[in-house]
């Protein structure tokens, strides 16, 4: 996944023209259900407990984490140029449909014998944190999560072997995800910049940037302890369990080390998610997709 550097732009007082968001873009929403009326495996990540761990623990904290982005863009619509309002709309629609996939996945996970509820109460409290703040800064939280998932979702989409042997209805609810996350992924910054619109060019930065590296560690750390909690109860513990996370995480496949380039591009001057266009993957997906249910 390697992302090009941006280069500076002169940003106007909103969206403007300077804002690199594609002029034909369109959100689409898909209103797909995933494995309803079937068991998940324990283990339906390859038949792997460190993967399958990984991935329950991002879905574990999606339903909460998605309802504080639809908060924080909300908050802003107000006034956005006709165009952003519009794509606002579309964004808030895609993600209760993500919130309400990512709720059933993880009752299937639930029954398939994993107890989520202390990590639960850790995403509770992270989010209870988030909203005793001023809403400005459950914008520039959004942006550097949403940051996080896009770059997730080009990870997942661009190298599909992720999902190698997984059980299909939950690989297909991840590939889904992630092309309406690489589809709306200027939506919150392009409604942070208007939000932000009369700051100076350096306040904007500054802000962002420090928020991007405190949701860097917290995103980081909590992962990982929700993962290492649900690895507990496969037996996996200790040394022997952080070696194969982190393992897996850095070295092979290496999804975080992978993300790198892209999550330093996040602190140049100019920077815009759209500087990156990777809408090849999201038609990548509608085609396949439409090709499996003829």
């Amino acid at each position: 996944m390697n992302a090009p550097f941006p280069q500076p732009v002169k940003r106007g007082e909103s969206r403007g023209k300077a804002a690199p968001t594609p002029a034909d873009l369109t959100l689409n929403v898909r209103d797909r259900r995933f494995g309803r009326g079937s068991e998940q495996a324990r283990w339906w990540l390859n038949g792997d407990p460190i993967a399958t761990a990984w991935f329950n623990s991002l879905s574990a904290c999606f339903p909460r984490g998605e309802g504080l982005f639809i908060d924080a863009v909300r908050h802003f619509r107000e006034g956005t140029p006709p165009k952003l309002e519009a794509e606002i709309r579309a964004f808030i629609k895609q993600e209760v449909n993500h919130t309400r996939e990512h709720v059933a996945f993880n009752r299937a996970a639930t029954d398939a014998g994993y107890d989520t509820s202390r990590i639960e109460a850790r995403v509770e409290h992270q989010i209870g944190l988030s909203k005793s703040r001023p809403p400005i800064a459950w914008l520039a939280t959004t942006i550097a999560l949403e940051h996080f998932t896009a770059m997730f979702a080009h990870e997942f989409l661009r190298h599909p072997r992720h999902f190698t042997n997984a059980d299909v209805e939950q690989a297909e609810l991840w590939k889904w995800h992630a092309a309406e996350e690489i589809e709306h992924k200027g939506v919150a910054y392009d409604t942070w910049l208007h939000a932000t619109r009369d700051w100076s060019r350096f306040k904007r930065w500054s802000v962002k940037a420090r928020v991007m590296a405190i949701v860097t560690f917290m995103f980081v750390r909590n992962r990982t302890v929700d993962a290492l909690d649900l690895l507990e109860q496969d037996g996996i513990t200790g040394l022997r369990a952080r070696w194969r996370l982190w393992k897996y995480l850095l070295v092979k496949p290496g999804i975080l080390r992978r993300m790198a380039g892209p999550w330093v591009s996040y602190f140049l001057p100019g920077f815009h998610p759209w500087q990156h266009d990777d809408r090849d993957l999201i038609a990548k997906y509608d085609s396949e997709f439409e090709a499996a249910n003829l």
